[in-house]
């Protein structure tokens, strides 16, 4: 009799799972996993892709949306863009923050403020973007993710995916329909002041397409290499910098977390050995 309920509520689980996820992926298309240079149990940020990142950010995403746990001097950090501390300097001093205790209560920003806010108010922000409240960026890609189909979840345990935030971006900013940016495949109503999107959940997304192919000039490495100009190439850029911006701090948690299971596995190894001395020639 128990086997028997056993058995029933295993099945239950499983078909609870697979209508959980297949109601998820209801809400939009299917989103392709990328090569992320963070990915994996030792990947690392690329700090090239960052600063490119940072330029999309900059130019395009912030003239709506705000970040507001990014401190300018997060910018000169190792592991991060890693700008130079006169770099950060002179990119906070373009910017005005508000402050009471300056002459017309603002002043000219230094590293230690925090990014300013496009809007003044909420108000002002749903005003300008007919109603519709830009969301702030700083966890973004925390915030969001891709569901896989059960059981193919359960491998995301042993491969340590967690880009699922940095993949859902960039699926959302190339799943415009770009020919006709404004309009819906046949047989999809689209609200009024709507664009349709192929990965956003429901397809109707307030914000217009924000990137174009060229619309952002990259300078050309060091070594005079170029990067593609692109809608898919800046999404991948500003994608890396989210999750950057989301969890700067990624690469030396990883270098714990194995630093940590290392030791476990020679604790655990010192463990079993001491038990073997120990109850060496005692019946038990």
């Amino acid at each position: 009799m128990f086997k028997s309920k056993f058995i029933l509520a295993a099945l239950a689980l499983v078909v609870g799972l697979s209508s959980v996820s297949a109601n998820a992926a209801e809400g939009g298309a299917a989103i392709e996993k990328q090569n992320w240079s963070f990915a994996g149990i030792f990947g690392t940020y690329d700090q090239n892709q960052l600063q490119r990142g940072f330029q999309v950010f900059r130019e395009v995403c912030a003239s709506c949306h705000g970040a507001h746990l990014l401190a300018f001097r997060n910018l000169m950090e190792p592991g991060g863009p890693h700008f130079s501390e006169a770099q950060v300097r002179a990119l906070a001093a373009e910017y005005e923050v508000t402050d009471p205790t300056a002459t017309g209560g603002v002043r000219q920003a230094v590293p230690a403020d925090r990014w300013p806010s496009p809007f003044a108010t909420e108000q002002d922000a749903r005003d300008a973007m007919g109603g519709s409240l830009p969301p702030d960026l700083s966890v973004m890609a925390k915030a969001r993710g891709v569901t896989d189909p059960f059981p193919w979840w359960i491998t995301n345990y042993f491969t340590g995916y967690q880009e699922g935030g940095a993949d859902y971006v960039h699926a959302l900013l190339v799943g415009y329909h770009a020919e006709v940016p404004a309009t819906a495949p046949e047989g999809f109503e689209l609200p009024e002041g709507k664009y349709y999107n192929d990965y956003f959940p429901g397809h109707a997304i307030g914000m217009p397409p924000p990137l174009s192919d060229g619309g952002i000039a990259y300078v050309p490495g060091e070594d005079g290499a170029t990067v593609p100009e692109t809608i898919d190439q800046y999404s991948r850029d500003v994608s890396a910098f989210m999750m950057w911006l989301a969890e700067p701090h990624l690469v030396s948690r990883k270098q714990t977390g194995f630093v940590v299971l290392l030791f476990l596995v020679l604790f655990a190894g010192l463990m079993y050995g001491t038990k073997r001395k120990l109850w060496r020639g005692i019946e038990h």
